[in-house]
């Protein structure tokens, strides 16, 4: 019997559509491995009717008072809370994602981050109006951007989806989203709970793969492209956005270094930083993947470290004991695996190593020690459950092997010594320094990278004003 597969359609200035040229790909569980879903493959006339529709929804939008956008995004974030199951659910069948998990981890931080921007809204600062000049006042305006393009990655679809769209309206622009290829269905639903709430066309959704993606980026109208996927990604769509002096916002990847000096409490860190680096199956740009111990401690360490990794489940959505489910598909599955099967023959599989069951795309929470500054697993990121451990001899090699990758977004520190956690996160190069924690966020502070992490801010007032533009106005007191 052939279990018909669910029909995803576009969303288009406030209509749900099918691709114009009526292509579609198939949407995979990678929990199973099966398809649920089909969703359009959009092409350059999908993009148009798009940003179209967005340029048209725009001045309405932009006109409107902060207080009134204001209260758009709180209905969005009370119509999400209602809404939680059904969210959980599609976002689950979506990624794999554990059914508790996403409930308990990723849905109530993105209401409280939608209604921080609501808050946001009301709240934007600039220097005040004065006479800079004799007989003249000066006034600087802010204003939103225009139109949009946004592209969410597969990792986290529905919070991705959240920290595009929402300080963008905020700020008073109009909105294409792009979800990624593999994961379009949550924010397809989210689309559906917003459709009643927000002036048509002013956000809008388009599925679709790579090529969907390059066409928005490319289009004229979209006065800002935003991404957040890889180094490769973000350097195409700067690439194609410098062609017409696009606005560019890029959260790209990461290769968190976690710190760990000899006075740290090694039970609780070695606890604590598994949970950062195994959580989300290790799709997460700022987990904690590289493990860099002091020499003193580093056989304690590497032991307690591997205890929670064998004590660490995954598996099915519905299992509450799991931490983390699938990868998302099955090249990043054969991404992850080649990475252990590549090891140098120094390296040392300490735990794990090894894809989990014949159905899915699982793979075993992983620790590797013996490893070196240049080896490739400590170089690129591999974004999936696999955490290394280097050693070192003092705090100056400590900082030259947390520095010494390409990738600069997030990074920890452990240890009990004030001085030294203060002189570690000066010197660390990276976007955000936690001190005896790794991987907490929260909506107030922001997020975002150095080098090749990216540049801008999610989150925060500093990613609000990211969606905004500044205009000097100066008047002549004679007139």
């Amino acid at each position: 019997m052939t279990t018909e597969l669910r029909r995803l359609r576009n969303y288009i200035g406030g209509e749900f559509k099918d691709a114009a040229d009526g292509r579609t790909t198939e949407v995979v569980n990678p929990a199973t491995g099966e398809a649920y879903a089909t969703a359009p493959l959009s092409g350059q006339a999908d993009v148009d009717a798009a940003m179209a529709a967005a340029a048209a929804a725009f001045p309405g939008w932009r006109d409107t008072t902060p207080a009134a956008r204001q209260k758009a995004l709180l209905r969005i974030a009370d119509a999400f809370e209602a809404r939680a199951d059904e969210l959980v659910a599609t976002e689950s069948e979506n990624t794999g994602k554990p059914l508790g998990l996403t409930a308990s981890e990723e849905l109530p931080p993105m209401v409280d981050q939608i209604r921080f921007f609501a808050g946001a809204a009301r709240l934007l600062e600039g220097r005040s109006a004065g006479e800079y000049m004799e007989g003249m006042t000066s006034i600087v305006r802010r204003e939103p951007v225009g139109v949009c393009a946004q592209v969410a990655p597969w990792n986290y679809p529905m919070m991705m989806a959240v920290w595009k769209f929402a300080p963008a309206l905020a700020a008073g622009n109009t909105v294409v989203l792009k979800p990624s290829d593999t994961t379009p269905a949550s924010t397809i639903l989210m689309a559906e709970i917003i459709d009643s709430i927000l002036p048509k066309g002013v956000f809008n959704v388009v599925c679709g793969d790579r090529e969907t993606g390059r066409a928005m980026v490319e289009h004229p109208t979209p006065a800002m492209a935003s991404i957040t996927g890889s180094v490769r990604a973000g350097m195409q769509v700067a690439e194609s956005a410098a062609k017409d002096v696009k606005r560019v916002h890029l959260e790209l990847g990461g290769k968190a270094p976690v710190v760990v000096f000899e006075d740290a409490d090694i039970a609780k860190a070695a606890e604590d930083i598994a949970v950062a680096g195994f959580f989300n199956a290790g799709q997460d740009c700022t987990a904690a993947t590289r493990v860099i111990v002091h020499e003193s401690i580093h056989d304690e360490f590497v032991a307690a470290l591997a205890k929670n990794a064998a004590d660490t489940k995954t598996g099915q959505p519905d299992d509450e004991d799991v931490l983390y489910g699938p990868l998302n598909n099955p090249n990043q599955l054969k991404q992850v695996a080649g990475f252990i099967e590549r090891l140098p023959a120094h390296a040392k599989v300490e735990a794990g190593g090894h894809q989990v069951g014949e159905k899915g795309y699982f793979y075993a929470p992983t620790v590797v020690s013996g490893l070196e500054q240049d080896d490739e697993i400590i170089q690129n990121e591999v974004f999936g459950p696999v955490i290394t451990v280097q050693s070192f001899t003092d705090e100056g090699q400590a900082l030259e092997y947390a520095n010494g990758v390409e990738f600069a977004l997030a990074s920890s520190v452990w240890t009990k010594n004030h001085g030294r956690a203060m002189r570690m996160s000066k010197n660390l190069d990276f976007g955000c320094v936690w001190i005896n924690t790794h991987i907490p966020l929260v909506a107030e502070m922001p997020h975002g990278g150095f080098k090749k992490s990216g540049y801008g801010k999610d989150l925060s007032a500093y990613g609000f004003e990211d969606y905004t533009r500044i205009k000097h106005v100066m008047t002549s007191l004679d007139g």
